[in-house]
């Protein structure tokens, strides 16, 4: 590895993330409002389901993409362009049969996931139509986790950007086509969204085609050799179930939350989505960390290493008291942007200060959980994830029976100060080793 690590360079593989986790919440809002203007609640209650229920299923191959960055970033830093190579021919060939798995089981998948559901017959319909078409992106959407990871460790976020700018700008341009002006209703969303996904395949295939030609990307016996294809497996094994568990705990808080009343409820979900925010952005330096720290491992630079988590992880600091400084000057502010219900305002305000110190808390657990993804120790994040997990439940019992709500947004704060924590124990052990 040349290139010397810089306040420069972390900022030009962050800010492109950061940008393009920002215009997330924006194709959220244009599905809705164009299934808005139908004046059909049914079907805006089957977009909301049916996108859940989508993004689920996706979410859990999620695992693709941080561990394609690890080691692929580590081949890169260890000058081993052929490895480079052929990670991207195993993220392709990963993505599609899954996604072709998936399209064969769907209707099983489907009528769980609706069981499940407290949704009436008539939005199960919608929201079946709805699933049974975007099903279909499933190979483009799961290769393109993969391709996204491959991106991040060639520090070519800008192209990262570019793809999510084109996916969604073709998204929500086909759903007015398709819904205000040819009437396909929910169809046409879901089509957009279709044409939008395999649209962002096609422009991460182009984004990666110097590597395409390359000798190594689909030569067989590097690709599927079984000491590199078994470590990969055993790799993603462990982040799915560190992410699985984080993944529980996030929704058992919305859950536990619900037995509080509708108020309480509301005020929770409200902001949880402030604290989406703040890991959307944090995100781009958690990424910053993951490609630079892989690097450095793989060039067995222990300096390089140590530079790259003190430089993302002090730039995430940066942007974390940014969001404290917000929260406790403008919380209120926010938050009756948020609702106009005077007792859910009411209620919200009681809990600002849990959010107002949970960006410089979790920062710690987002920077740490880059710097082990980038160095491949994901059976480190799995175990600490676990024992911050168990931490988290026991406060649960202990203090929510008392202190009802407080002791969820207790329990919340616990489980993020476990997770740097027992991370932070694990770092020496880490560095020891570069």
């Amino acid at each position: 590895m040349t290139n010397k690590i810089t306040h420069q360079r972390v900022l030009t593989i962050a800010v492109p993330i950061l940008i393009s986790n920002s215009t997330i919440p924006i194709l959220g809002a244009v599905d809705t409002a164009v299934i808005g203007q139908l004046g059909d609640p049914s079907a805006l209650g089957a977009v909301g389901i049916g996108a859940i229920i989508i993004t689920a299923i996706y979410w859990i191959f999620g695992f693709l993409r941080m561990g394609t960055v690890g080691l692929t970033s580590q081949a890169f830093g260890a000058k081993d362009n052929a490895e480079v190579d052929a990670m991207l021919g195993r993220c392709l060939i990963i993505g599609f049969v899954a996604g072709l798995i998936i399209i064969l089981v769907h209707s099983i998948i489907f009528k769980f996931a609706l069981y499940m559901s407290p949704a009436s017959p008539e939005v199960e319909g919608f929201a079946s139509s709805y699933m049974g078409i975007r099903i279909y992106s499933a190979p483009a959407a799961i290769s393109l986790f993969g391709i996204t990871g491959w991106l991040i460790a060639l520090e070519r976020t800008k192209s990262i950007l570019i793809i999510q700018l084109l996916m969604n700008s073709l998204n929500v341009f086909l759903d007015i086509l398709f819904v205000s002006y040819f009437e396909w209703e929910i169809e046409g969303v879901a089509y957009a969204s279709l044409i939008a996904e395999w649209s962002g395949l096609i422009a991460g295939l182009y984004f990666c085609r110097d590597r395409l030609i390359a000798k190594g990307f689909f030569y067989l016996p590097r690709v599927f050799n079984k000491i590199r294809l078994a470590n990969m497996i055993s790799i993603n094994s462990d982040i799915l179930f560190r992410s699985l568990l984080l993944e529980i705990a996030i929704i058992s808080f919305l859950f536990i939350g619900s037995d509080f009343g509708d108020v309480a409820l509301a005020s929770n979900h409200i902001l949880i989505q402030f604290l989406h925010i703040v890991s959307y952005a944090l995100d781009g330096f958690a990424h910053a960390a993951e490609t630079l720290v892989g690097q450095s491992v793989g060039a067995r630079n222990r300096k390089s290493f140590r530079r790259a988590a003190i430089l993302t992880t002090a730039w995430a600091g940066a942007m974390a008291i940014v969001f404290v400084l917000i929260f406790w000057c403008f919380g209120g502010s926010l938050i009756d942007i948020m609702t106009v219900s005077p007792d859910v305002r009411a209620e919200t305000r009681l809990y600002l200060h849990f959010l107002a110190i949970l960006p410089l808390i979790g920062l710690f657990a987002y920077m740490l959980d880059g710097i082990f993804i980038g160095a491949t120790r994901t059976r480190d994040m799995r175990n600490m994830m676990f024992i911050s997990f168990v931490g988290y439940l026991i406060v649960l019992v202990l203090f929510v029976p008392s202190l009802g709500n407080n002791g969820l947004w207790l329990g919340l704060i616990v489980l993020y100060i476990l997770r740097a924590v027992t991370l932070a124990f694990k770092y020496p052990a880490l560095e020891a080793s570069i």
